[in-house]
């Protein structure tokens, strides 16, 4: 018992923190699989980097901004038969953001869009690249108050640096003239430097109403689209999937 302590201490000392809490469980199962000295320290260390993975993805994942935490792994595809699922396990390799790619998905609300942005941001985070997560609207509030302070350049940054940008929401609210000259300014930016994430209720044909400009929504849409992966969503909303699956939907619709 007080080799075992000491082992503690050490470990605790030596800045291995995770270690030392599994060093218990870790002892125990090592004696009941009768595992050799290398295979017990190696499953010590092991639990040590994969906390401290994990530890590191949900302070990124702070830093990024990302609404909330969702995975790949609890989307289900089956719901949404029109997505291709071995393109978006292709994109979840992040090859694309290593080729300064795009990637946009269409759909009405509530069809999953956020969910795959934001999982795909988790899996660009657990790869090590960097990520920065906002709404449309948020990031054009951002950088109109920036412009009108005159320190536009030092925050436009904020949205260039990442590896990886996600843009949600846009096409929900229609920009004026300056929110629409200023995210034409941010995609040029990023365009062939950085990837973009786009989530959008609007078809392309669309974006000239929403930008105020039909000639700088093709601007836009020309740097977008040049290198970009564009998954249209056809289906039912997410959150109505549970009323469905129980009928209730159903009855309250054809009860209206």
């Amino acid at each position: 018992m007080i080799d075992l302590e000491k082992a503690r201490s050490h470990l605790e000392e030596l800045g291995l923190l995770n270690a030392a809490s599994f060093l218990d469980a870790l002892l125990e199962r090592a004696q009941r699989q009768n595992s050799t000295y290398l295979e017990f320290l190696n499953n010590l260390l092991e639990a040590e980097l994969t906390e401290r993975q994990r530890r590191n993805i949900e302070v990124r994942s702070k830093l990024a901004r990302l609404p909330y935490r969702k995975t790949l792994t609890e989307f289900d595809f089956t719901f949404q038969p029109s997505i291709d699922e071995k393109l978006i396990k292709e994109l979840a390799t992040m090859a694309f953001v290593h080729r300064a790619e795009n990637v946009i998905f269409l759909g009405p609300p509530g069809v999953g869009k956020t969910h795959l942005a934001v999982a795909l941001a988790i899996e660009a985070l657990s790869c090590g690249i960097s990520v920065y997560f906002t709404s449309l609207s948020r990031l054009i509030e951002d950088l109109k108050k920036a412009y009108k302070e005159s320190r536009l350049e030092r925050r436009m940054r904020i949205y260039t640096r990442p590896k990886l940008l996600v843009i949600d929401e846009v096409g929900y609210l229609p920009l004026d003239g300056t929110g629409s000259n200023l995210f034409f300014q941010l995609i040029s930016a990023r365009y062939e430097k950085g990837s973009i994430i786009l989530t959008s209720n609007k078809g392309f044909g669309e974006w000239g109403e929403l930008m105020g400009d039909p000639v700088l929504a093709t601007a836009v849409l020309d740097r977008l689209l040049h290198h970009a992966h564009i998954i249209n969503i056809r289906g039912n909303s997410y959150r109505l999937k549970d009323r469905l699956k129980t009928g209730l939907y159903g009855n309250q619709h054809n009860n209206a």
